[in-house]
């Protein structure tokens, strides 16, 4: 069945869908070619929000450019290439064209070992463990 608005032509409601396809998606950054949808900012008398998220989470051991580190190294790595080796790895990350210090990373992992996952992977580097409280 097909849904139709009897309040618009058809041209308008393609329109309309086309505007609030990102929001749909889930899109990660807020569209800034529309004012009216950018979020409003604090109020003068009101604290401005952090980016990151603070309170209720801890990261322990973990400083922010350890945390960065650690998302950058599994954004390189293909969820499919688990379990691997360390030449797997990276491959997967070559294939993903990742950033020289991950490559640096990678080759410095131990030989003869198989990573179920980056978790294993990080903590073979010598990553901390991020803590949630």
């Amino acid at each position: 069945m097909e849904r139709r608005s009897d309040k618009h032509a058809p041209r308008a409601d393609e329109d309309l869908v086309h505007e609030v396809e990102p929001l749909e998606r889930g899109a990660p950054v807020e569209p800034r070619v529309e004012e009216f949808r950018e979020q409003e900012g604090a109020a003068d008398d009101q604290p401005v929000p952090d980016a990151r998220l603070a309170g209720g989470r801890s990261a322990g051991p973990m400083d922010a450019d350890e945390l960065e580190a650690r998302s950058e190294l599994a954004r390189s790595l293909e969820p499919s290439a688990f379990p691997a080796d360390r030449q797997a790895l990276l491959d997967s990350a070559r294939r993903n064209h990742a950033r020289q210090p991950v490559l640096e990373r990678l080759a410095r992992l131990p030989e003869g070992q198989t990573f179920e996952n980056v978790e294993a992977v990080w903590l073979a580097l010598g990553g901390g463990i991020e803590r949630r409280f």
